[in-house]
């Protein structure tokens, strides 16, 4: 059975998106980034808890700042990328949720009241959100850099507080020139998939 989804579509999402290590310095404007937001805010998350947070990495004295923490081989490309987005988790996201999920508000007192709690939830569902973030980045015509090599407290200290938990950088634009790494191999449907 073939999916529903346009061929086009598929190789644009996933079959012929790479992670990009060269960008053009065209622009990614407010409105591609809202755009990016307004689709994939629709992904799943438990108990609807959205805990992803992003910070929009714009100017370049912060942008200088974050190269600063990332590693060695991550620093050109996170310097010269169109825009930096980093991808965090708010370890306090029950405060939203009766707004949330608004049809058992109570899952906030329930579910989330001690910290360890909130952080394994937060980490999980805000991960699964920066799938989304990803996916959504190449929906909108662009290429994502994703990236974890980088000093995971500098970063925390520098641009976000106690209660957000970094999770990867991205950096975003159009690709440039020798933009992409040979593709690596991926694992076969039998070597991932079992029934029972």
């Amino acid at each position: 059975m073939s999916l529903v989804l346009d061929p086009a579509a598929q190789d644009l999402l996933f079959r012929q998106a790479r992670t990009a290590n060269t960008f053009t310095d065209e622009p990614v404007t407010e409105e591609q980034v809202q755009a990016i937001y307004d689709l994939v805010k629709y992904g799943p998350t438990a108990f609807n808890q959205s805990p992803l947070r992003v910070v929009l990495v714009r100017s370049a004295e912060a942008r200088e700042r974050l190269v600063s923490h990332m590693a060695e081989g991550n620093r050109p490309k996170t310097a010269t990328a169109p825009l930096v987005a980093i991808l965090a988790a708010d370890n306090e996201f029950h405060q939203e949720l009766p707004a949330l999920f608004p049809h058992f508000p109570q899952a906030k007192d329930v579910f989330f009241t001690e910290r360890p709690a909130r952080e394994q939830a937060a980490g999980l569902n805000a991960a699964l959100q920066a799938a989304y973030f990803i996916v959504g980045v190449r929906a909108a015509g662009l290429s994502a850099g994703p990236m974890t090599g980088f000093d995971f407290a500098g970063v925390q200290k520098e641009f976000l507080d106690d209660d957000h938990t970094p999770l990867m950088v991205v950096n975003i634009g159009k690709p440039g020139d020798d933009a992409w790494f040979p593709r690596s191999p991926r694992l076969t449907y039998d070597e991932v998939i079992t029934t029972v």
